[in-house]
């Protein structure tokens, strides 16, 4: 099991690394995250951290990450290479930062809007 603040470490650094990908101009947070500071913890043993528009979740039975992206792109890129290299950079962090889980991680990147 992986420590909260392990959670929101990852969450973060992942974060950082989808809005450096090319044609993201930020990351959507859910309502959630508009109603309640940037930094939401899960239920306890829950293993589920969220950090404006990235949220985390640690199947422990199955030893899988389920990692869920939410950006807005810039008007001017094609929003599918947008969502691509968004999840690129995240599978290719995960494999840095935890070599034995990345290939057991899910990662989703939904494109909520252009700007």
């Amino acid at each position: 099991m992986t420590s909260h603040t392990a959670r929101t470490a990852l969450a973060e650094e992942i974060a950082r690394v989808v809005r450096e990908v090319p044609g993201v101009a930020f990351l959507r947070p859910r309502l959630t995250g508009l109603l309640k500071p940037a930094v939401v913890p899960g239920p306890t043993g829950s293993g589920s951290a969220t950090t404006a528009g990235v949220r985390l979740r640690e199947d422990e039975a199955a030893g899988t990450w389920h990692v869920e992206v939410r950006l807005v792109a810039l008007s001017g890129d094609r929003v599918l290479d947008v969502a691509r290299a968004a999840r690129r950079a995240v599978e290719e962090r995960l494999g840095a930062l935890l070599p034995g889980c990345a290939a057991r991680a899910h990662v989703t990147v939904t494109v909520t809007g252009r700007v």
